[in-house]
């Protein structure tokens, strides 16, 4: 396996992993049709064996405090996408990524790596396993069909809201579990580097 900066040339592969590692996973309708550039600096890694892309690591970090990450003091990383492909799973290729992106990340200065997760348990497991401490939390909420009634409504005439994505920061966790099917807790994790 060879861990390397991202090319243009991965794209496509690039995607295609992206794809397959989040399907069995609650962003497994987050899809990108094309890999994402960032407005600042970042740290882009693939790993690769026989010329297949089968992990990729992004993060975007700061060159101005709270620029990209939302806490924490000094220079942070923001950890957009690390992902496996599902067929090489469990080879240590996402540790690899990130010891890699880390050694990088203490190179530039970073102090700390920011990362974002839904509610899967082995996904939030590998964060702690690699050190990462949760730090906050709030609801991701897919509503639509008859949820919509009561919660959503539109003010341009002629527009009827069919399914919406919404964001709960609110203390009665609890009310929005019972009234909407699809309820991911999104999970902060922070990583000290020293």
């Amino acid at each position: 396996m060879e861990i390397r900066n991202y090319m243009s040339e991965d794209e496509i592969g690039w995607v295609r992993c992206r794809i397959l590692s989040f399907l069995d996973t609650a962003y497994f309708d987050n899809v990108l049709k094309k890999k994402e550039r960032y407005d600042n600096p970042s740290i882009e890694l693939v790993a690769v064996i026989d010329n297949k892309v089968v992990g990729l690591l992004d993060i975007e970090y700061e060159t101005e405090e709270r620029t990209v990450c939302s806490r924490g003091k000094g220079l942070g990383g923001m950890l957009w996408h690390i992902a496996v492909h599902p067929d090489f799973r469990r080879r240590g290729i996402g540790r690899s990524l990130l010891v890699k992106a880390e050694r990088i990340s203490k190179d530039l200065g970073l102090n700390r790596i920011e990362a974002w997760t839904r509610d899967d348990d082995w996904v939030n497991k590998w964060y702690e396993n690699n050190m990462f401490v949760k730090a906050e939390s709030y609801f991701q909420v897919f509503i639509d069909g008859e949820e919509l009634s009561g919660t959503i409504k539109s003010e341009i005439p002629g527009l009827y809201p069919v399914q919406t994505f919404s964001h709960y920061v609110g203390e009665n966790r609890e009310l929005v579990k019972n009234k909407f099917k699809r309820v991911h807790e999104c999970n902060c994790y922070e990583k000290q580097l020293f």
